[in-house]
C-alpha cells in the first residue's frame, strides 16, 4: 500500500501497523474520527518531572481531596522525582498541544489546596517535561482495516486506571508479530488469529480501567487492605494469568 507522509517522500509498505497511541492519527485515517472510538472515563491527569525537594528513598506521598488527588515519587535512582495532578471533571475541550493552557486548567482546579499542593504547582508551572490528558478507554469493532492494524493504545487502550497498558501492548506485539510469521504472509489470516487472542484479554482490563476509575477517588484503604496487597493474597488476584502461544520455528 503507498503510504504518504507530511515531511517525507511517499512510500509502499506490505503492511501499516498503528502504534501511536490514544489520540492515533493511523486510526483516524483508516477507521475514522477519534471521537467514534474514544471513551472518557471521567479523569485528568497531569504529570511532570521535578527536583526531589522533599528527599525522598524510594518511595512517594499522596494527597487526596474530594475528586482530586496529588502525588509525587522518586525517579531515576532518587536523583529526581515525578509529581501528578489527577481530578474528576466531565470531557474538556483543550488543544493537546497547548501546554500554558493545560497548566492554567490545573492551576484552577487546585488552587487552594493544602499539603505540598502550592509547591508541586510552582514546580509544575517551571516544568519543561509536561504530560496532561483524558484518561479513556478505546473501544473497536475491529482493529485492521485492509492491510492496516492497530496495536496497544491505539485499538484497545484500557486507561492508565487498568495498570495493564504497557503489558496490552507488549503481548499485542507477540501475538501479532507471531502470527504474521505463522501465517506466511497472510495478513487477513493473522490479523484475525491476532484479534481473537487478544479480545478476552483486552475486554477484562477495560472492566479494570473503568471500575478502577470508579474507584479513584474512594478514601484511602485501609492498613489491612495494604497489607494484603503486599502480601500477594490470593483472594486479591483479580485476572486469569496470560498464557501465550509458543511461536518459535520449527527446527529445519
Amino acid at each position: 500500500m503507498l503510504v504518504t507522509f507530511e515531511h517525507a517522500a511517499p512510500r509502499r509498505f506490505d503492511l501499516v501497523v498503528g502504534a501511536d497511541g490514544l489520540h492515533s492519527k493511523t486510526r483516524a485515517l483508516a477507521f475514522g474520527p477519534e471521537e467514534e472510538f474514544v471513551r472518557h472515563l471521567g479523569i485528568y491527569t497531569a504529570i511532570f518531572n521535578l527536583g526531589n525537594y522533599l528527599g525522598l528513598e524510594n518511595t512517594g506521598r499522596l494527597y487526596t481531596a474530594p475528586g482530586k488527588a496529588a502525588n509525587i515519587f522518586t525517579a531515576r535512582a532518587n536523583t529526581e522525582a515525578r509529581a501528578a495532578f489527577h481530578f474528576a471533571a466531565e470531557h474538556l475541550e483543550n488543544d493537546r498541544r497547548d501546554t500554558a493552557a493545560q497548566k492554567r486548567i490545573v492551576a484552577e482546579r487546585f488552587a487552594g489546596e493544602g499539603w505540598e499542593v502550592p509547591r508541586l504547582l510552582e514546580e509544575m508551572d517551571a516544568a519543561q517535561e509536561f504530560f496532561f490528558d483524558s484518561n479513556a478507554q478505546v473501544e473497536m469493532d475491529t482493529w485492521s482495516a485492509g492491510r492496516v492494524v492497530l496495536l496497544g493504545d491505539a485499538g484497545y487502550c484500557a486507561g492508565p486506571t487498568s495498570g495493564r497498558g504497557t503489558s496490552q501492548a507488549l503481548i499485542g506485539a507477540y501475538l501479532l508479530a507471531g502470527e504474521l510469521a505463522a501465517r506466511g504472509g497472510d495478513h487477513k489470516a493473522a490479523f484475525a488469529a491476532y484479534e481473537e487472542q487478544m479480545r478476552p484479554y483486552v475486554a477484562e482490563h477495560q472492566v479494570l480501567g473503568r471500575e478502577g476509575a470508579e474507584r479513584f477517588f474512594l478514601p484511602a484503604p485501609t492498613q489491612e487492605f495494604l497489607d494484603m496487597l503486599a502480601a500477594n493474597a490470593p483472594e486479591n488476584t483479580c485476572t486469569e494469568p496470560v498464557r501465550l502461544p509458543d511461536y518459535t520455528p520449527a527446527a529445519a
